[in-house]
């Protein structure tokens, strides 16, 4: 709109919305899809998991980076431990101790608000037909199912679903100019949190799932020709696809091939 409003040389009030007016007339702007209400509350339960846990996160690199100018190191520990190891390391170090322990105190608390935000998430998951369904497909988790669901929230408006992989960013960016046509990255446009959830999906199907499927062997084949990251993005692209297939056919992730429609 801005750039578009700029080509006028007198710039008014009154020019500005003759301007709009005209762009809406031509039909430069498309109508967007307004969520439902549960939706939209879903996705208010995935954003404050998400910022909660990315905040916890960032005080445990704070700790292990501040700890570490004093030669003490935190090593490799999970989360249930990580209290315990801090404490273990500036326990005779009583001016380290009133430091540390403001930072500890609210990530204690951080970590017990993901925990029930997180049984919040998967009790709503267990009572979900449509999720339960897409957690068949390999890799899929309750987070990555929940996080679609809330996403593409009415799957009638994809008239066809290779259309969601367009959506979410997950698609080539184009370059034509007279004789030079050429693909670039993805476009990386639409949901980022979404597209961030199919890249972990298709990333554990391809390097923690055990057992095999059809899926795994075709992007494995891409992966030995163009490498595993672009594997991991083609295979994130066509899950979006199936799961959204998945959803409106009612089945559920078919392992084998030969029974799969081309």
């Amino acid at each position: 709109m801005q750039a578009l409003l700029k080509a006028q040389i007198n710039k008014t009030d009154r020019n500005d919305a003759r301007g709009i007016a005209q762009m809406m007339r031509v039909g430069l702007y498309r109508p967007v899809h307004v969520k439902t209400l549960r939706s939209q509350k879903l996705r208010m339960l995935l954003t404050h998991r998400k910022l909660l846990l990315s905040k916890a996160i960032d005080i445990e690199n704070d700790l292990r980076g501040t700890l570490r100018n004093f030669g003490l190191k935190v090593g490799m520990v999970g989360t249930v431990k990580f209290e315990a190891r801090i404490r273990e390391l500036v326990d005779n170090l009583p001016d380290l101790v009133v430091l540390v322990e403001p930072l500890l105190v609210v990530r204690r608390v951080l970590r017990e608000q993901i925990e029930i935000l997180h049984r919040r998430l998967l009790t709503i998951v267990r009572d979900d037909e449509v999720c339960r369904r897409l957690m068949t497909v390999p890799g899929v988790g309750p987070v990555v199912a929940l996080t679609y669901r809330a996403t593409v929230d009415v799957p009638a408006r994809f008239r066809k679903s290779k259309s969601v992989g367009a959506v979410f960013g997950l698609t080539c960016s184009k370059y034509q100019s007279g004789e030079i046509d050429r693909s670039g990255r993805i476009s990386r446009c639409g949901d980022e949190m979404m597209r961030v959830m199919l890249y972990e999906a298709a990333q554990v199907m391809l390097t923690r799932t055990n057992k095999w499927s059809w899926l795994k062997a075709w992007a494995m084949k891409i992966a030995r020709h163009r490498g595993m990251k672009k594997a991991i993005v083609a295979l994130a692209r066509r899950l979006a696809v199936i799961m959204h297939r998945m959803w409106v056919d009612g089945t559920e992730f078919r392992w084998t091939h030969d029974v799969v429609a081309a």
